[in-house]
């Protein structure tokens, strides 16, 4: 809308705040990716920036909401500012709305209606602040628009650089301006020069209401509340490069707030550097290190013993605790939102002992390699827990999997095989008549977690045996794990993460050959010691 051709409108002469940026907005247009723009205006005084954007951006196919209290409709001055805005906008002949409430209310009122919206259609492809001088009015203004904000969409603050108060005072926009940036660094492309009077923005994050209505209680309550999907591992340094194939998998499937949480079992800080520098920034994915006091289970019974520890240590009510040695295929979200009923843990059947093993007490027994945790119920019973783990009972062949067994016995939830997918390609096909009551084919077809269980490096006696071919073992042990189907999938993942490389290298190489070398000591050790044993059998006959 050239200011010339404004004679049919209502505007007056002496309150043009605004004409002066349509040489720097027009450019921007070009950024709205939308055919039909919305557009959301905080401040509108008579409308002259919201007929210029009705008309120039939106057409006949966008629309545009503003919000104005125009004094509430208790002055003279406001029902006038009211009649010129509605006169003025309805020259344009383009769709609009116009709430005539402070802000705040308002924009509540918006997000309400936004948050029951048709999917892809809720959000705003140009946002513009101009209400309130105030610093806090105007961050607050700018918090809850923010959330309105599609991603890519611009976001425009006026008065960055107006000359009326102190730039710094309360009284002047930029405070809370420069503390909204300062929130949100990252989520935003800064397009306004720094001696430009508006502050532009362009988001680069997708939109997170972040608010509940009653409608959308069943549908997306844990993203609607800005809950975060708590996930932890407990990692030395032996497992650290099998964890960031794990996280970055993760982080690859699950584009939800997820908060990983590594129970720190002796790492350097060249692991920790590496571990981070393997996952891409992203603002709804963090990671956080907790160490281990001198009194933890792991200090004391080592590294095995963190997963009981976490108990204690996580800052959260339920977490999703993952074995380092796991590629994640799929969603957590949808694990995550498992109805636990009332249960304080579940997991998966142990695939190699459905019914457990020759030292525990035969029953339905799971694989402690992903379980997901109610806290806040088992921490009511840890002086129960840690006691059986100092016991006899932690002295099994599967150590704490058989403390957790032991404990949780016919009290946890079943996971569908799917969520710890083990033994694929090796003991998950040998028959057995505990295993024939398993969904193996179902966790074949849908893995959705992989567990890689087996040993890193397994002996020699396995790998050469045809009785046990193909054998269990990791993929990044010197014999590989030739029968897995998700084995080169793992190595994938890798080469994304600060390990890229590590297969061809000499590192790698090196580690084979002493790891094999290893086995074949090992193995010529037992050979004599049979040898040796059969040689005393005969002298004594």
């Amino acid at each position: 809308m050239d200011p010339r051709q404004q004679a049919e409108y209502s505007f007056t002469p002496t309150q043009d705040w605004f004409s002066f940026n349509i040489d720097t907005w027009k450019p921007l247009f070009r950024l709205v990716g939308s055919t039909a723009p919305r557009v959301l205006e905080v401040g509108s005084w008579e409308g002259r920036s919201a007929a210029f954007l009705l008309k120039e951006l939106c057409g006949p196919a966008g629309e545009i909401v503003c919000i104005d209290h125009f004094d509430l409709m208790g002055t003279d001055a406001g029902r006038e500012r009211y009649r010129k805005f509605n006169h003025n906008l309805s020259l344009t002949g383009g769709q609009f709305r116009v709430l005539d409430q402070f802000s705040f209310p308002a924009l509540m009122q918006v997000l309400e209606e936004e948050m029951v919206a048709p999917p892809g259609a809720a959000g705003f492809d140009w946002v513009y602040v101009d209400g309130s001088h105030e610093a806090d009015d105007t961050f607050l203004d700018g918090e809850l628009a923010w959330r309105l904000t599609r991603k890519n969409a611009i976001f425009i603050f006026d008065d960055y650089d107006w000359d009326a108060q102190p730039k710094d005072s309360r009284h002047h926009p930029r405070p809370g301006i420069d503390a909204f940036m300062a929130l949100h660094e990252g989520e935003y492309r800064r397009l306004s020069s720094p001696t430009h009077y508006q502050m532009i923005l362009q988001k680069t994050t997708d939109m997170r209401i972040g608010f509940l209505v009653k409608e959308k209680v069943n549908n997306g309550l844990d993203a609607a509340l800005g809950y975060s999907v708590n996930v932890a591992y407990a990692i030395d340094t032996t497992y650290v490069m099998a964890a960031a194939v794990s996280i970055r998998s993760l982080f690859k499937n699950t584009s939800g707030r997820v908060s990983i949480y590594i129970l720190d079992c002796d790492l350097s800080s060249d692991d920790k550097d590496k571990l981070t520098a393997s996952i891409p920034q992203r603002e709804n994915f963090t990671i956080t290190f907790l160490n281990l006091p001198s009194t933890s289970l792991a200090a004391e019974f080592g590294p095995v013993w963190a997963k009981f520890d976490l108990v204690k240590l996580l800052p959260v009510e339920r977490v999703l605790y993952l074995d380092a040695d796991t590629l994640v295929r799929a969603d957590v979200e949808v694990l995550w939102g498992t109805d636990m009923c009332g249960r304080a843990l579940a997991a998966a059947v142990d695939v190699g002992f459905p019914m457990g093993h020759e030292s525990i007490e035969r029953a339905l027994y799971f694989n402690a390699g992903v379980m997901l945790m109610d806290l806040s119920k088992i921490r009511a019973h840890w002086t129960e827990l840690e006691s059986l783990a100092r016991g006899p009972a932690a002295e099994g062949k599967y150590k704490d999997q058989d403390a957790l067994n032991n404990y949780f016995r016919g009290s946890w939830l079943e996971l569908p095989l799917r969520w710890n997918a083990q033994g694929l390609g090796t003991y998950a096909e040998s028959r057995s008549a505990d295993r024939a009551e398993l969904a193996i084919k179902d966790m074949k077809t849908a893995s959705s977690i992989v567990h890689f269980t087996g040993p890193v490096n397994p002996g020699l006696g396995l790998v050469l045996s045809p009785w046990v071919q193909p054998f269990t073992a990791k993929p990044w042990g010197y014999a590989g794990a030739p029968g897995h189907p998700f084995a080169s999938e793992w190595w994938q993942v890798l080469e994304e993460t600060d390990w890229h490389g590590y297969r061809a290298s000499k590192e790698f190489a090196s580690y084979s050959l002493y790891e094999s070398e290893k086995a074949l000591e090992e193995a010529g050790r037992k050979v004599e010691e049979i040898r040796a044993s059969a040689m005393h059998s005969a002298s004594s006959d």
